[in-house]
């Protein structure tokens, strides 16, 4: 936490040495006698800029309303059959092993008979 406290004074005291500069230069530029006017050159006004002409419109032609090009119906050759594919016969799935059972019994384990106690003196 104390480096990022540093970070942030060094930053601060980095922009403050920089903008010394920057305030003594417009106060020079303050301090200076008016500029006088620039002088017009000649020829330096634009022209108009011409008119857009008028483009002719072009004239649309109406569709037809029949197309005389079409053979009438039934005239068309028939489509082509598609072919039917042979049909494939799998061979039978191999039967699965048998899944060994797992026994649900927990066998007893034999507990030995606690020490005998020490006898107090």
């Amino acid at each position: 936490m104390a480096s990022f406290n540093c970070f942030i004074l060094a930053f601060f005291m980095a922009l403050s040495f920089s903008s010394i500069n920057v305030g003594q230069a417009a106060r020079h530029l303050l301090q200076l006698p008016p500029l006088p006017p620039m002088p017009t050159l000649p020829g330096a006004t634009l022209p108009p800029l011409p008119s857009i002409p008028n483009l002719p419109q072009p004239t649309i032609p109406t569709l037809p309303t029949t197309l005389p090009s079409l053979p009438k119906p039934g005239t068309l050759p028939p489509l082509p059959t598609i072919p039917t594919a042979p049909k494939v016969a799998l061979p039978p799935l191999p039967s699965l092993p048998l899944v060994p059972t797992i026994p649900t019994t927990i066998p007893s384990v034999p507990f030995f008979s606690p020490p005998p106690a020490k006898t107090s003196p």
